[in-house]
């Protein structure tokens, strides 16, 4: 362990005092801190940070001064801010960080863009591609609930950003309003029966009803796909929001009391909860996506920092590591979800195919499984 007197130090060149400076401050955080306290600063524990260095490295740019933050220094400033939501100079003035506020600045911006890396981001999220996969995921849903083909369910979570730039021809800033009147991200998730998350869509302004996102994610052209060459046994889960399919069972807007169909009703928003809950895990460890705290950034780079989170999430699940909340607010009662009102479809009334399917399949459930 490296001892210096203040004298020792005081004599120093000042190159050498700010790399002994850097160095101590490391050395504090993985030897002297326990591993409660280092989860609780920085969600990951030890062992965990030291593998994410290893993988983040080769996208990131290492020091070319002594007196240059290393990876290991970027990465841990960041993690501090995800876990926190503090604003940056707070961050940059923790006992773990004593950077200046540009340098956090840059130190969450080098490690967001390497974790959304194609090769980080989909080696961490990504929806099952083979039957394999798929069955894998069925069979955890099953052990739950005891119903057969589910594979995850879906619903949109607003995290809050600033007002963005106005004069954008796209996405001006009016469209991040959403029906809560705050400016947001609307993020579509999808989860596993263990809150991993297996889709993450993060890219649409508030305002963007969930069922738009949905119609446009990839995850919906890969089970159309798989129901049209047989493989009807695969099915998410939603809420009222979304359009009843084969592939997307929802709740029942008309039923009565004591029959099958309020069964079905019970059994379909005891498992989708689920996604409530990882909607609530994920902001609670990644206290930066809070409606409280607001990402004042960009909407492109609070979409980015969303994407960095979500990996950060399906790590912390992955290894059972627990929620430990070191700024002692754990309590929250908005998480920012909102509870969409039923879709207006307009093709409903006419001959839809795809809705009687839907239907056809939501019956079958509740005569299989709820008579």
């Amino acid at each position: 362990m490296l001892v210096l007197t203040i004298g020792k130090l005081i004599s120093m060149p000042k190159y050498l005092k700010q790399k002994t400076f850097l160095y101590n401050h490391v050395h504090f955080q993985f030897l002297d801190l326990s591993d409660r306290q280092f989860i609780g600063t920085y969600r990951l524990n030890k062992i965990l940070v030291r593998e994410l260095l290893d993988i983040l490295t080769p996208f990131m740019v290492s020091s070319v001064t002594n007196a240059g933050l290393s990876i290991q220094r970027k990465l841990l400033t960041a993690l501090r801010f995800f876990a926190s939501g503090s604003y940056q100079q707070d961050i940059g003035e923790n006992r773990g960080s004593a950077v200046s506020q540009p340098s956090v600045s840059r130190c969450i911006t080098e490690v967001v863009n390497a974790f959304n890396r194609p090769e980080i981001l989909n080696k961490y999220i990504h929806f099952p591609s083979s039957l394999g996969e798929l069955n894998d995921v069925r069979l955890g849903f099953y052990e739950k609930f005891g119903i057969p083909g589910v594979i995850g369910v879906i619903d949109g979570t607003h995290i809050a950003i600033v007002p963005p730039k106005s004069e954008d021809i796209i996405y001006p800033e009016h469209v991040y309003i959403n029906r809560k009147g705050y400016h947001s991200i609307n993020t579509q998730l999808i989860c596993d029966s263990n809150m991993k998350i297996l889709n993450v869509c993060a890219k649409f302004p508030g305002s963007t009803h969930d069922s738009h996102i949905w119609r446009v994610s990839p995850v919906l052209g890969l089970l159309k796909h798989l129901h049209s060459i047989g493989h009807s046994s695969y099915f998410l889960l939603g809420d009222s929001g979304y359009g009843l399919r084969p592939w997307l069972l929802t709740p029942l807007t008309e039923y009565q009391p004591n029959t099958p169909e309020a069964r079905y009703n019970t059994w379909l928003c005891r498992a989708r909860s689920l996604i409530e809950r990882c909607n609530g895990v994920l902001k609670m460890r990644f206290r930066c996506l809070l409606k409280h705290r607001v990402l004042h950034y960009a909407p492109e780079k609070a979409s980015s920092i969303i994407n960095a989170c979500t990996v950060l999430h399906n790590i912390c699940i992955g290894n059972n590591l627990p929620i430990i909340d070191n700024d002692g607010e754990f309590e929250e009662n908005d998480y920012g979800i909102l509870n969409n009102t039923a879709i207006n479809e307009p093709n409903a009334t006419r001959a839809n195919t795809e809705l009687i399917a839907g239907k056809r399949m939501q019956q079958q459930i509740i005569n299989s499984y709820f008579k």
